[in-house]
């Protein structure tokens, strides 16, 4: 099989067919010194005539999508991924800290391509369709990770950080955060609830993942936020 390229803050690594190629807190392709992070989370393995992604960690789950974002999956502890496309982009969360990294085959499988476009006053990947203020509070959320310049790591900010870059009190952010995750929640999205009748406790983590491997959001949306605080600034004093 020909070999696997990764692509992480900017170094390149090969996977070569063989002996499983590891990520992780301490492996082929060390991660971060997070203690967050499993010291082996992820390996890249041939298998079939397929290359894998599989989890071998016991409490983190990683977001892998396509180039497009139009293929979207979660792929939680003991699962495995088989890697059909030409470049997969993967997501996780350990911590406070969010991690990306992107997968290069030389070859693809399947093509995926984009069937709906955003029309314009909102924002729809079907069957999502966001209100401007949920898109914003998206956005607050996955401003660090939207704005690094390359695939690595970033922050997501604490609700009380998030809020208060959009000017909202803690109220206002905490029941728009309880709608765009029960939204999706409905749709199928996993990871945003903690069980039955119970919003996940890292689901800020797990919004942020979706949101930017689907590309609900992009880097684009990033000019919201400094609109939203001009409007702030503008408002009036009760």
């Amino acid at each position: 099989m020909r070999p696997l390229s990764v692509e992480y803050c900017g170094e390149w690594y090969t996977v070569e067919e063989g002996t499983p190629f590891t990520i992780g807190r301490e492996s082929d392709l060390t991660i971060d010194d997070n203690p967050y992070l499993h010291r082996t989370f992820l390996t890249l393995s041939s298998e079939f005539g397929l290359w894998w992604l599989s989890n071998v960690g016991q409490l983190l789950s990683a977001t892998v999508s396509d180039a497009t974002g139009s293929v979207q999956a979660w792929v939680a502890p003991g699962a495995k991924l088989p890697l059909v496309f030409q470049t997969v982009h993967v997501m996780f969360s350990a911590g406070s800290t969010t991690y990306d990294f992107t997968i290069h085959a030389e070859e693809d499988f399947y093509n995926t391509s984009l069937t709906a476009r955003p029309a314009d006053g909102g924002t729809t990947i079907l069957p999502v369709t966001l209100t401007s203020s949920q898109r914003l509070l998206v956005v607050a959320l996955a401003e660090h990770v939207l704005a690094q310049p390359t695939a690595g790591r970033a922050a997501v900010p604490s609700s009380a950080e998030a809020a208060a870059r959009l000017g909202w009190n803690m109220t206002t952010f905490n029941r728009k955060l309880d709608n765009v995750c029960e939204k999706l929640d409905k749709i199928g999205v996993d990871g945003l609830r903690g069980g039955r009748g119970k919003l996940a406790t890292n689901r800020r983590a797990r919004l942020v993942e979706y949101a930017v491997a689907t590309r609900l959001v992009s880097v684009d949306d990033l000019a919201l936020l400094d609109q939203a605080a001009l409007a702030a600034e503008a408002k009036p004093d009760a």
